[in-house]
């Protein structure tokens, strides 16, 4: 059975935040003295951390909706929570100013919007429901 429109978009979400998160962990160790030379506020170790965290979690989650796990959705809904509060909270302790909030605060709405239609659509449901016992229908 083909994927839901949602599901895809929900995959594709979660995979370009865990690339972005890798790429901000590689370029916080590879920068890591120009980064010290300037004071930042965040130490460059804690946010090589951090992104290799949500690099991981994220590869996670979408092996597990392209493997059509039943459990991907109750870990997709976690991590976004988790993810949520993370970012805002780190933009809060470690950012000042907080430049563009009203820009953050729409595209961090979205992607929730995003993955609570994903994880309650029927056509998910439907699509889970195939994998799980093929001769139901």
């Amino acid at each position: 059975m083909k994927r839901p429109f949602s599901v895809t978009l929900a995959g594709m979400l979660v995979l370009i935040l865990a690339l972005w998160n890798a790429l901000r962990a590689w370029t916080s160790l590879a920068w890591r003295s120009i980064l010290n030379e300037y004071s930042v506020q965040m130490p460059p170790f804690f946010s090589a951390g951090m992104g290799s965290f949500w690099f991981i979690i994220g590869l996670t989650i979408a092996a597990s909706i392209w493997k059509k796990n039943p459990w991907s959705i109750k870990l997709l809904s976690l991590a976004a929570i988790g993810y949520t509060i993370w970012y805002w909270s780190e933009r809060m302790i470690w950012q000042n100013p907080r430049p563009n909030v009203p820009f953050a605060i729409i595209i961090n709405l979205a992607c929730l919007v995003i993955i609570y239609f994903a994880s309650k659509s029927l056509s998910r449901e439907a699509y889970e429901r195939d994998i799980e016992n093929p001769a139901t229908e």
